[in-house]
């Protein structure tokens, strides 16, 4: 699914009016360079970023959450108030606009993915890249990792 830039602005300003009560006033973009998040805001261009892949894979519904998020990330900082992950006012205007912490991982990258269990505790570990299993242990309780 493609969405025009028009689309997008349109939409991210529905969403902000729907949730927030306030308008988006500043551009929203697809940037295709983005790999490892969902999307970001910018605060110094106050530009939102997102990333496509979320839209084409997991569909509107997910997109819309990821949106939602950014928006979270605009509005806090254009109020002047804490608009970073670990701030509480963040996280209570994630809860109040039911807003994701985080993005779902794609389909494609989780393919890709290499799993690691522990042998001791059962702790599961998800990677992108082969780890010497004889040299790293799990970071819960020091057991050895074997590969799922």
């Amino acid at each position: 699914m493609t969405m025009t830039e028009k689309q997008l602005q349109e939409w991210t300003n529905q969403i902000s009016l729907d949730f927030f009560g306030k308008p988006f006033a500043d551009r929203v973009i697809i940037n295709p360079r983005l790999r490892t998040t969902g999307g970001r805001y910018i605060p110094s261009k106050r530009i939102i970023e997102l990333n496509g892949k979320y839209l084409n894979e997991l569909g509107e519904q997910e997109f819309q959450g990821i949106i939602k998020h950014e928006l979270c990330h605009y509005h806090l900082h254009i109020e002047g108030k804490g608009f970073s992950h670990g701030d509480r006012e963040f996280k209570d205007l994630l809860k109040k606009t039911g807003s994701p912490r985080f993005c779902k991982p794609l389909p494609s990258d989780i393919e890709k993915a290499i799993f690691y269990k522990c042998t001791d505790c059962g702790q599961t570990y998800r990677r992108k890249r082969k780890i010497n299993t004889t040299r790293y242990v799990c970071g819960k309780c020091k057991g050895k990792l074997k590969k799922q």
